[in-house]
């Protein structure tokens, strides 16, 4: 299969941020991606939760507002080069699901809530991509909700970490109705450090040559200093400039004084939280200055997109890191994954399953047994459990659900529960990758390296009819033992399997 994008086809990110959104329009040119379009709002989803930690109905409309110019704008993309992502707001808001729902009708594309570490990652991938090479670097993201650390050499990221801490959320937090006084700044500043001091000791541990920071507000602090004469000679954040910065601040008694430079107002408001996080990071970090980068979130989600096109996916590589982490049999794997592409070739279409249905069926033959390292015994629940709460980079939220629905899906009794959850989060598509995956497993069984006879599987979704060579199963009792058994066990869930 060839999903490899010409030079010259535009592709498309958006990230849902916390203080804004984001669209990045780009045109591959000689293996690099190159923006082309963009369009950023100040929709700042993270100051719209109400007292039960739901976005509110005027937050909501903020949102569903700004995706529809977004949509406009995205008329001449292919769907399948079109990737969103949603960070610290959606992670949070308990209401997420119903803003999602009606945003993927306005852009009909699925949205990807990515965890905290995914985020660092993405990041990493955009500001990296940017940046020549400088050995080993810290990244800093200042987001509205939360706040990325990063330490990587060239594309990887070698440590990643999300803290909660960011401009919107400390603004509502210290400088909730504008004002600015020299004890809330302080306030703010030592809850950020706080935070930062968690990861500190590892981060310095570690180590860097040299340190870049990625956001509106670092971008907006740099900003001031290089116009105010307090910046270094190369046009970085120093501990100096930011002593400037702060006594700027403490000048004003409210947010609408802060005419500083030309910053609208939305950045006025948010400016002495980010400063207090920018602050804070100094301090912890031991920092003297820090670079500043345009590539960022969606930048990296561009990238990691392309990676995907060129055959480079990040998702396969963690699924190996995984197999190797948890001692998984990787020829018994293998044979479960070539089985599970071989059934999924021959219903493809009947089924009406695509690229991606294919990918989570290989990569879940490939996990399918990785609970074996906790317990023989309900070993795919055990394994259900640790594909949803690893740390895996490359998935989604709700990737990484679905992987965990098939591993905890692809042996014994299954529940009408089952069934319904599967559809829930991807469609009929996920219930017959289920069905697949099954089978593969039972053709493995007996663990043994010899192949398996021309095997002809056809569906039109509810009747599955396997068919094996002659006397295939006479010969091999114990299989067709198992199969009777997953007659019964798939006629829970509605499908005829015929076995011949």
């Amino acid at each position: 299969m060839n999903r490899h994008l010409a030079e010259d086809n535009l592709l498309a990110a958006i990230d849902l941020g916390s203080n804004s959104f984001h669209l990045a329009i780009a045109r591959l040119d000689h293996g690099e991606v190159r923006r082309v379009d963009s369009l950023s709002e100040k929709v700042q989803l993270g100051a719209g939760f109400d007292k039960d930690k739901n976005l509110t109905p005027e937050a909501q409309a903020r949102a569903l507002a700004c995706l529809a110019r977004f949509a406009q704008r995205l008329q001449s993309i292919p769907l399948k080069r079109l990737r969103i992502v949603a960070t610290n707001a959606l992670r949070q808001a308990n209401n997420a699901a119903n803003l999602i729902e009606q945003a993927e009708r306005i852009l009909k594309k699925r949205i990807e809530i990515v965890a905290g570490r995914e985020e660092a990652r993405l990041i990493y991938l955009g500001v990296s991509h940017t940046l020549a090479d400088e050995g080993r670097r810290l990244v800093v993201d200042i987001g509205g909700g939360s706040t990325e650390f990063i330490i990587g050499e060239n594309f990887n990221p070698l440590e990643t970490e999300s803290l909660q801490m960011g401009c919107v959320a400390y603004t509502q937090r210290f400088f909730a109705d504008g004002s600015i006084n020299a004890k809330a700044l302080e306030r703010a500043i030592m809850a950020a450090r706080q935070e930062v001091m968690a990861i500190a000791t590892a981060y310095r541990h570690l180590g860097w040559q040299s340190v870049v920071g990625s956001s509106g507000t670092i971008k907006a602090t740099r900003q001031i200093m290089v116009q105010q004469g307090w910046a270094s000679p190369e046009g970085y954040i120093t501990k100096d400039g930011l002593k400037q910065v702060k006594e700027r601040i403490l000048q004003a008694k409210h947010v609408s004084e802060l005419n500083l430079l030309g910053l609208k107002e939305d950045r006025r408001a948010i400016l002495p939280a980010g400063f207090a996080i920018i602050q804070a990071v100094f301090d912890e970090l031991g920092l003297e200055t820090m670079n500043y980068s345009d590539g960022a979130l969606r930048e990296g989600v561009l990238y990691d997109m392309l990676g995907r096109f060129s055959h480079e996916d990040i998702r396969d590589r963690s699924a190996q890191a995984l197999l190797a982490r948890y001692h998984v049999d990787n020829a018994q794997a293998q044979r479960v994954a070539t089985t599970a592409d071989m059934l999924y070739q021959q219903v493809q279409q009947p089924l009406n399953l695509d690229d991606e249905d294919q990918d989570i069926l290989r990569r879940a033959a490939l996990l399918h047994e990785i609970g074996l390292a906790i317990s023989h015994s309900s070993y795919h629940k055990h394994g259900a459990y640790l594909v949803q709460y690893s740390d895996v980079a490359g998935f989604s939220q709700a990737d990484q659900e679905k992987l965990a629905l098939l591993v905890g899906c692809h042996r014994r009794k299954i529940r009408e529960e089952q069934k319904l959850q599967l559809i829930k989060s991807g469609g009929l598509s996920m219930f017959y990758v289920s069905v697949l995956l099954r089978l593969a497993v039972l053709l493995h069984h007996s663990r043994s390296a010899d192949p398996l006879p021309v095997i002809h599987l056809h569906s039109d979704g509810l009747d599955f009819i396997l068919q094996f060579p002659d006397d295939w199963l006479v010969n091999h009792p114990l299989t067709q033992a198992d199969l009777e058994e997953e007659i019964d066990y798939l006629s829970a869930w509605g499908i005829c399997l015929t076995v011949k």
